[in-house]
């Protein structure tokens, strides 16, 4: 399709959604990487070595885990960013942190107690690490391999390189999510391939193939389907119970996606004002466009059917009521 008639069908498209301003903006310690509610309590990961918690009825904080400082190649003392943080079913508060060195350390904040579970000397990569149920952690490094690790020991379980059975070399990570019974994880990279692990028997189950051409920045799962956001400019759906994929386009590259709990509505960025678009996953038709997002986004995170949080680089993140 020519450029100019596809970039005209987008606008046009965008155009006859409802515009949604943020019912709340909140303000962050810095940038934002991560967020994750639970309990009616907001945690927001961000750059300026913090992990702010915020009470989502008072919408005040109630609460900063700061993290070790670290120091540049000047020999100054910087904050050490926080790359994502989640939450455990006992409360436990998970963070990924810069080192020095380029490397990544992983922290577990339990009763006010601060706790290094891999350290920069350990020399990994971490990108994300995400909570299994009974307690235990699952983390991909840049090089996409996924680990499986006991904080009570701090020992490794299992690895696992993250890439087709025909692949020679793994490409680098983006992205995972677990989906809500804690059995499967789908990896984004950026082959823009998307790769489905068995936890259980960490092994690689299925490959979706050929509907994102590049790198895939974001992936979400709900109910057995998936949404992607890439740098292509193609947000993809795909639905595992009937086996099916679409993608829709976009004229600027697509930095996050989500689903919503049922997986009935869809979220991505969809043009150079940092707008999120929500749509319907089952007719495509566009619902809302959620405006005002400061700057790249770095997460959207639907909280229920008709509550979205929008993260970006920026220190303040918006909250919006759809109906």
């Amino acid at each position: 399709m020519n450029k100019i008639v596809l970039f005209l069908l987008v606008c046009l498209s965008l155009y006859s959604m409802q515009d949604i301003k943020p019912s709340y903006v909140y303000k962050a310690s810095g940038g934002v990487t991560d967020i994750v509610v639970k309990n009616n309590k907001i945690y927001v990961a961000t750059g300026a070595g913090s992990v702010d918690i915020f009470d989502m009825k008072t919408k005040k904080i109630l609460k900063k885990i700061k993290v070790p400082q670290i120091k540049d190649f000047m020999g100054d003392d910087i904050d050490a960013k926080v790359y994502n943080t989640d939450i455990s079913a006992n409360n436990d508060i998970l963070l990924v942190v810069q080192a020095e060195s380029g490397y990544r350390e992983l922290y577990l904040y339990n009763k006010n107690n601060l706790k290094k579970l891999i350290s920069e000397d350990d020399r990994l990569y971490i990108s994300k690490a995400l909570f299994l149920d009974n307690g235990d952690i699952l983390f991909c490094t840049l090089g996409n391999t996924m680990y499986r690790f006991d904080p009570k020991t701090k020992k490794t379980l299992w690895t696992l390189e993250v890439k087709a059975v025909d692949a020679e070399f793994n490409s680098t990570f983006a992205d995972f999510v677990i989906d809500k019974d804690k059995k499967t994880a789908v990896v984004a990279d950026e082959s823009g391939d998307l790769k489905i692990v068995d936890i259980k028997t960490h092994t690689i189950t299925k490959v979706l193939k050929d509907q994102n051409l590049d790198k895939v920045f974001k992936v979400d799962i709900k109910h057995n389907k998936i949404i992607t956001a890439g740098q292509d400019r193609r947000c993809v759906v795909y639905d595992l119970n009937k086996n099916t994929a679409y993608h829709l386009d976009t004229s600027f590259l697509i930095y996050g996606a989500a689903l919503s709990p049922s997986g009935n509505k869809g979220a991505y960025s969809s043009d150079e004002q940092n707008n999120v678009a929500v749509f319907d996953t089952n007719t495509k038709t566009k619902l809302y466009k959620l405006t005002q997002n400061l700057m790249t986004l770095t997460k959207i995170l639907f909280i229920s059917e008709d509550e979205v949080f929008v993260t970006t680089d920026s220190n303040k993140f918006n909250f919006y009521k759809l109906k």
